[in-house]
């Protein structure tokens, strides 16, 4: 709804000290933490472990909530630009990274019946679920929605209307889950893409970020006949106060970039360990079956290179 008037200056005090009860947040909070809780309970009841790392970052995404909708950011969101941004690129990034970290998908399959489990896991493995998740279209449904968000009247559409704010503000999160969900693996995914394809697709991201960065610095005001009704006489003008929005929008995005891109890259060392110690695993198997058979008196054959029993690195050298 449009404010009657717009909020106390905001202040450094008042970035630490404005909070307010927002129900929608709350509620969303201790939905997904009740749930989460409980499907965690269950599983540990079952006699499986379950990694307190995960449970962190879950209930660090559900601080994030909590944050993003009951803090100043939730306060000065109809206020000013630039707080909107934030906490756009927040529902967008942060969150769904740290809920898809809590991989709360397979704990909720591993406590489903068979009857529910199987069918489920037929739509997951789909030529459809492949193709949906393909690393591109991915890629493009995490960019679109910004741009459909701030390029169009739905931008204003947000801040007038309460509904309209929350549907937006559930859409950044589930395109942002699905997201990470595919990238990250912690959860069942349709595809096993190499993670060294996410670090290419994060580049098309980043280059996402900076073309609407760069369109809101450069580009007309957006929603100007909204900010201008608030009369607003403290803090950035309109100009700057979008400058400021696009700046959280086109650099915000690559900063939280950064720390997805080392959980990546340690994923794929540590999926590359578990497959080389397989690998020696299996090596050291098939040696010791040889030697079980092999006569006494007859010598053992020559050692053989360890690349020499893996298919997808003999054939490049023997192609060479």
């Amino acid at each position: 709804m449009l404010a009657l008037s717009p909020p106390p200056p905001l202040t450094a005090l008042r970035v630490f000290t404005a909070w307010r009860a927002e129900p929608g947040t709350l509620a969303a909070a201790v939905v997904l933490g009740a749930g989460y809780g409980a499907a965690v309970r269950a599983t540990r009841r079952a006699g499986r472990p379950w990694p307190g790392g995960r449970i962190a970052c879950f209930a660090a995404g559900i601080v994030a909530v909590v944050v993003i909708g009951c803090s100043f950011l939730g306060v000065y969101d109809d206020t000013l630009f630039w707080v909107r941004a934030v906490q756009n690129i927040a529902l967008l990034m942060v969150v769904p990274m740290l809920l898809a970290m809590g991989a709360p998908l397979r704990l909720v399959a591993d406590l489903l019946p068979p009857r529910i489990r199987a069918p489920l896991g037929r739509v997951l493995r789909s030529h459809v679920a492949r193709l949906v998740t393909f690393p591109l279209i991915i890629t493009v449904l995490l960019v679109v929605p910004m741009l459909v968000l701030y390029l169009s009247p739905l931008y204003e559409l947000t801040l007038r209307n309460g509904g309209a704010s929350a549907v937006s503000g559930l859409v950044l999160v589930l395109v942002g889950f699905v997201y990470f969900w595919t990238r990250f693996r912690i959860d069942p995914t349709p595809r096993a893409d190499p993670y060294g394809v996410t670090i290419w697709i994060t580049v098309v991201e980043m280059l996402g970020d900076a073309v609407l960065g760069v369109v809101l610095w450069l580009g007309p005001l957006v929603a100007a006949g909204f900010y201008a009704a608030l009369a607003r006489d403290w803090g950035p003008d309109l100009r700057t106060d979008q400058i400021l929005g696009a700046g959280v929008l086109w650099i915000g995005g690559d900063v939280v970039g950064l720390p997805f891109i080392g959980i990546v890259l340690s994923r794929m060392i540590r999926e590359d360990e578990t497959r080389a110690a397989q690998i020696d695993s299996e090596l050291d198997a098939v040696e010791a079956a040889e030697a079980a058979v092999r006569p006494a008196d007859e010598p053992a054959a020559p050692a053989r290179l360890w690349w020499e029993d893996v298919p997808e690195i003999a054939d490049r050298f023997r192609r060479g």
